[in-house]
């Protein structure tokens, strides 16, 4: 959870203590306009009062972690529904302790315990108006983490559902890659692979393979790793498909080895799939050792390319042992072997890499409007409506050059070729259509789900802005300082810390800036 969210509110509570103690010191003083059962009362409610805040304070810190545990399987229509609720009540409960933290600051300007317009006003509008609201907001607590619990939200490992980032293969969707052949053919060069010219190798970072000198984790992999490193739905895999179907690719190396990692970063699951991809066999024990043996059979002295897809931050678990652990059967492979891996984290590309990370950028805007073209009209000839062009040229901004989002929007455009139906589009937002779940929404959703927890708060607050707002990173950063977004840490002044925490969402998602 947001820990100094939690903070923030458990602190809060105790300042308020001192807000309560006026409360029945001011009881206590006025005694005299209320007979000794009304007194009694009095100090009753404020008792309960401050009872029902403690409980807020006891329940919040499992409340943010069953909501972020939830934001897991948010794309479950049973926990979509029941998301919303979950968040409106835990957002209530901040609401009403910065209410009371405002009352804390007024009583201890204006009150003390002889006052009784501080006090009268303090019991008018709070201990009387305020009760009900506690008691609901606990209520409500209960009611939904009761109802989400029962859907096993609290057994469940923050990891991808398979319907969120389904499994890829070596397989390409389309037989051609649009606007891609530079990005191709230098790929190509820097894996080595021979063509019209006379293998020309990358240059390799300063030290990557000196196991004496090297602090990166692959420090002890002797096959030399590729990172494609880009933002989600931009082409990583489709780029990463059609170099593993290549001719030429294909008879420089053999085998070429396809695997799916995803978030979990499984030895034994992964070293059964290079087996398995690289022999045509499957692997018929769960004993490790006897695994990576096979494996070590399979490649050894060949010149390989090893593949892996859509390697997240737990490749790097462990102090980077599991990594080593997964390479350590590649030893005895060609020299010329090589290994490349898709990644959108630059964390990952750091950490594994041993070569310079190539990088794919979003499609340039001619070549992505002739993309868009052929998924919106089935061709990106000149010969379609003019009318409809002018609509699709207006809502191509919107895409941000994502071959993703130009595939989801293009296929629902290509539906419906009638004006009523592109000006429809043209009007409504890009998250309110409907989507496949392999669309650019839940492409975009993982993004969100692997950003720390002290930077998802920051993140969704920035929609309460305009579409296409330029944020100014001083303004926003004292904002997220002052929503108690922003976690300390040490001495270091906080709103550098919130500085900080925007250039981490910029260099994340590419959106703020």
């Amino acid at each position: 959870m947001s820990l100094s969210k939690t903070i923030g509110f458990i602190s809060g509570v105790n300042e308020c203590v001192n807000l309560f103690q006026w409360a029945r010191s001011a009881i206590s003083s006025l005694h005299t306009r209320w007979s000794g059962t009304q007194d009694q009362k009095l100090q009753d409610e404020v008792l309960q009062f401050q009872s029902g805040l403690q409980r807020l304070k006891d329940t919040l810190p499992a409340m943010y972690d069953l909501i972020d545990r939830a934001e897991w399987r948010s794309h479950e229509d049973c926990v979509a529904k029941l998301l919303p609720n979950l968040k409106d009540a835990v957002y209530n409960a901040d609401d009403l302790l910065d209410e009371f933290r405002w009352y804390e600051q007024k009583v201890a300007l204006e009150g003390n315990a002889a006052s009784q317009s501080p006090f009268l006003e303090f019991f008018d509008c709070v201990i009387q108006g305020r009760f009900n609201k506690v008691t609901d907001i606990i209520e409500r607590l209960n009611n939904v983490s009761s109802e989400l619990e029962k859907l096993g939200l609290r057994e469940i490992p923050q990891r991808f559902d398979k319907t969120l980032r389904p499994e890829t293969s070596s397989f390409p969707s389309d037989r051609e890659i649009y606007g891609r052949d530079n990005e191709l053919e230098k790929v190509m060069e820097l894996l080595s692979v021979p063509k019209n010219y006379t293998g020309v190798h990358s240059k390799r970072k300063r030290g990557s393979n000196d196991a004496s000198t090297s602090t990166s984790t692959s420090n002890q992999v002797s096959v030399p790793i590729l990172p494609i490193v880009g933002i989600g739905g931009v082409g990583k895999t489709t780029l990463a498909q059609h170099i593993c179907n290549h001719l030429l690719v294909k008879s420089h190396f053999d085998p070429v080895i396809w695997i799916f990692v995803s978030d979990d970063f499984d030895v034994k699951r992964l070293t059964k799939e290079a087996i398995e991809s690289a022999s045509g066999k499957e692997a018929k024990t769960d004993h490790l050792d006897s695994i990576q043996h096979v494996l070590r059979e399979n490649v050894k002295n060949k010149r390989i390319l090893i593949i892996l897809d859509d390697v997240w931050d737990d490749a790097l678990k462990e102090n980077g042992q599991c990594w080593k652990k997964f390479c350590s059967p590649l030893a005895n492979v060609c020299q010329e072997s090589m290994m490349l891996i898709t990644t959108r984290s630059s964390k990952v590309s750091n950490a594994l890499g041993t070569l310079e990370p190539f990088t794919v950028n979003c499609l340039e805007n001619d070549i992505f409007w002739d993309f868009f073209k052929l998924c919106a009209f089935g061709s990106d000839s000149s010969n379609n409506d003019p009318e409809l062009e002018c609509i699709g040229r207006s809502i191509l901004p919107k895409l941000k050059g994502s071959p993703l989002a130009a595939k989801t929007l293009g296929r629902l455009l290509r539906m419906d070729h009638h004006m009523t139906h592109w000006k429809n589009v043209q009007k409504s937002e890009l998250w309110e259509l409907k989507q496949e779940e392999t669309d650019i929404l839940p492409a975009l959703q993982l993004s969100y789900m692997y950003l720390p927890l002290h930077l998802k708060r920051c993140f969704s607050f920035c929609a309460v802005y305009p579409k296409d707002y330029n944020f100014e990173k001083d303004s926003l950063c004292e904002i997220w300082v002052a929503e108690g977004f922003v976690e300390p840490e040490g001495d270091i002044p906080i709103l550098d810390t919130s500085k900080k925490y925007f250039e981490d969402l910029g260099g994340m998602a590419g959106k703020i800036g």
